[in-house]
């Protein structure tokens, strides 16, 4: 069910939740990694064969010869607070995000 917030202002805010990030857009840069506060995104490297592999951002990765690019994924949505900071950093556009519903 989609709900709406009054702010101070007086203004309706509809707070809008990481519903879907575009692997083929993402390139791993992290920025919305960053930005996020609530532990909802988490990086992955993924194989040559698709296998996911759990990476740590801003780790020295010695094994970076395993995987052909990274990716981040939405590890935590139970966490977001539907902000959009996610969306509104990364460079490739590849948030989908949607209503409580």
């Amino acid at each position: 069910m989609a709900f709406s917030v009054k702010l101070p202002s007086g203004v309706e805010w509809t707070p809008m939740f990481a519903e879907h990030i575009e692997e083929e857009k993402c390139i791993g840069c992290g920025r919305c990694f960053r930005v996020c506060g609530r532990d909802v995104l988490a990086l992955v490297g993924i194989t040559e064969d698709g296998n996911r592999i759990p990476m740590t951002l801003g780790e020295d990765d010695d094994d970076d010869d395993e995987y052909e690019k990274k990716i981040m994924t939405i590890a935590h949505p139970e966490n977001c607070v539907g902000c959009e900071a996610c969306a509104k950093i990364c460079p490739k556009k590849c948030y989908t995000h949607a209503p409580a519903g």
